[in-house]
């Protein structure tokens, strides 16, 4: 249909120049006679030949030329309206991502905020020496505890402690070691010289954050299922 119409309006501008080319315009001048006059129709109408061939021949490349061009205008706009709104959307994103993520950290507002996963703990993914420790967060325990394979992993001397401490676990009461981590960290808060213990092997199945690390920070809570915790402003 739009070759026949391009076909279409190429054969009535060949009209039309013929049209012309019988009555000679007014006005043209003495120096312009008939012979000039006839080879201008005939220079325009090879150019409105040509035109309209390669109008034939090209329209679908073109409409695609266009289509790519309201494409990238239209990516364009998307990314100024994100660079204007990236902080809305990086808050967004985290907040997405921690309810996909159980334990994952995300800072909002200078506070690290964990959503509960579906068993109803809050699991969460500290740093313990640099290393990556996955601990369960227990108001009921007075300190940090490590499992053996997680002490390990953060480079404690486990040939040198002593396991003197009493402690209660779901295998019953054990004793463990108390050691002194360098470093403990969730998120953004990093807490150094944390008192913990160390349960021996086989008898703890996940680390948990306890009070500890807990007491030492400005505060936390939680609320509508997601734990919220603040650290102390740096002096």
């Amino acid at each position: 249909m739009r070759r026949l119409i391009a076909w279409l309006s190429v054969i009535c501008a060949a009209g039309a120049l013929a049209l012309l080319a019988t009555r000679r315009p007014a006005g043209l001048g003495a120096n312009f006679d008939e012979s000039d006059f006839a080879a201008l129709i005939g220079k325009i109408g090879f150019l409105v030949l040509i035109g309209g061939a390669v109008l034939t021949v090209f329209r679908e490349r073109f409409l695609q030329a266009i289509q790519w061009t309201l494409l990238w205008v239209a990516i364009g706009l998307l990314l100024v309206v994100a660079y204007a709104y990236r902080f809305e959307l990086r808050n967004t994103g985290d907040r997405v991502l921690a309810e996909l993520v159980p334990g994952l950290p995300i800072m909002h507002g200078g506070a690290v905020e964990i959503a509960r996963s579906r068993n109803g703990e809050f699991q969460v993914a500290a740093q313990v020496n640099g290393a990556a420790v996955p601990m369960v967060l227990d108001t009921g325990a007075s300190a940090v505890v490590l499992t053996h394979e997680a002490a390990k992993a953060a480079g404690l001397p486990l040939d040198f402690i002593r396991y003197t401490v009493n402690i209660d676990t779901a295998n019953g009461r054990t004793q463990a070691a108390a050691v002194t981590l360098d470093q403990i960290k969730v998120g953004g808060i990093v807490e150094r010289g944390v008192p913990a213990l160390i349960a021996q092997p086989g008898q703890l199945k996940t680390s948990l954050l306890g009070m500890s690390f807990l007491n030492r920070l400005d505060g936390w809570e939680v609320r509508g299922g997601k734990l919220t915790m603040r650290a102390r402003p740096s002096i």
